[in-house]
């Protein structure tokens, strides 16, 4: 009973960002568990997928393809193919974001008070309106056929402020700041989630908001040391960690489950 409760095998799901970190382990943790995984990423190319997926590649368990979460031209053109192949998909992780990495140019990681007009526009436009878009463009059809899981992926900067502490000594030369368009951007996200919950309910469309903490990923020892103190687990998460409430959110275990935020962050917005 239990295996049958997370089971998922034939479901068709689409990952965008999916040859990032986490696109990765998702994909590979749904296909693992019998999904037909669409991996959808702005620059898919062999090079890139061998890379990212190796051996996997060719089971046959993936489906590569090219789209920009920003245009919904590439976003339809995306659809069709994945339509035309493997019909209808069940679910939809809207995984891919932007941020701000540590050697980022001090117009881009400095100060509100000079945060640049355009440096707004590019993060909202991947991270807000990239999610807003593939809910319509592959929701809508999900919503029609009656059935689907949507989960949005969020972070802890999405419901709490940056510790702007832990980044002090990043930037040579200048401070470092997490960027205000970086947390706004996640806290739309989360009432972006609860529009579409409501507002699909009756469709048979879930959509929920999975919260993460810090993942692991070769950063500063400074910073893994500043932003583990931080967290009551006492370390940052490996990027395999929130494979489980993945596929709980697309599976039927989660099936009276919408409009929530599931915060996995080893207890970070806890203190």
């Amino acid at each position: 009973m239990t295996a049958k409760l997370f089971e998922i095998a034939d479901r068709v799901v689409i990952v965008t960002g999916g040859l990032g970190q986490l696109g990765r382990q998702f994909s590979l943790a749904l296909a693992n568990h019998g999904a037909k995984v669409v991996v959808l990423d702005v620059r898919v190319d062999d090079h890139m997928v061998a890379q990212r997926f190796g051996n996997e590649a060719r089971t046959g368990r993936f489906l590569f393809v090219p789209a920009d979460v920003t245009s919904r031209s590439s976003l339809e053109a995306a659809r069709d193919r994945i339509n035309a192949t493997y019909g209808v998909p069940h679910v939809l992780v809207n995984n891919a974001a932007i941020d701000v990495p540590p050697d980022a140019p001090p117009a881009e990681s400095g100060p509100f008070e000079s945060y640049p007009e355009d440096a707004w526009h590019k993060m909202m436009d991947v991270n807000l309106k990239g999610v807003f878009l593939c809910c319509q463009v592959f929701g809508k059809h999900m919503a029609e056929a009656g059935r689907g899981s949507i989960i949005n992926i969020c972070s802890t900067y999405g419901m709490v402020s940056p510790d702007q502490r832990i980044y002090e000594h990043l930037h040579k030369g200048g401070l470092f700041f997490k960027p205000v368009a970086y947390s706004v951007s996640k806290s739309g996200m989360l009432n972006l989630t609860r529009y579409l919950a409501t507002y699909w309910a009756l469709k048979g469309v879930r959509v929920n908001t999975l919260t993460l903490g810090g993942v692991w990923n070769n950063q500063d020892e400074n910073f893994v040391r500043s932003y583990s103190a931080r967290v009551p687990l006492g370390r940052m998460a490996r990027e395999d960690e929130y494979n489980g409430a993945i596929i709980f959110l697309a599976s039927d275990a989660s099936s009276y489950m919408t409009g929530s935020n599931l915060i996995i962050d080893g207890g970070w917005t806890a203190w």
